[in-house]
């Protein structure tokens, strides 16, 4: 069990930064047209439509904020739900 929450807990981390690389390259013209931020994309994008509701401050996309918000929360509600066990 603890093994799995784990991996679990690192997946989540990873992706945390995934998210942030998307964000930072959004600022960056043509980053996102390169290979690896094609792929950044293609990793990040599904899980932050899900938080477009938010709408835009002064041309700032809050969507990957509460995106990382709602992992943190998950990771450590695995956590603690793993050392009830």
């Amino acid at each position: 069990m603890a093994l799995l929450v784990l991996i679990l807990t690192r997946v989540i981390e990873i992706y945390i930064f995934v998210i942030i690389a998307n964000a930072l390259m959004s600022w960056l013209p043509g980053a996102n047209e390169s290979k690896l931020g094609q792929l950044i994309s293609r990793l990040a994008e599904p899980y932050l439509n899900v938080f477009r509701f938010l709408p835009t401050l002064g041309g700032i996309d809050f969507s990957p904020v509460l995106a990382i918000i709602v992992l943190e929360l998950a990771q450590q509600g695995l956590t603690r739900v793993a050392f009830m066990f």
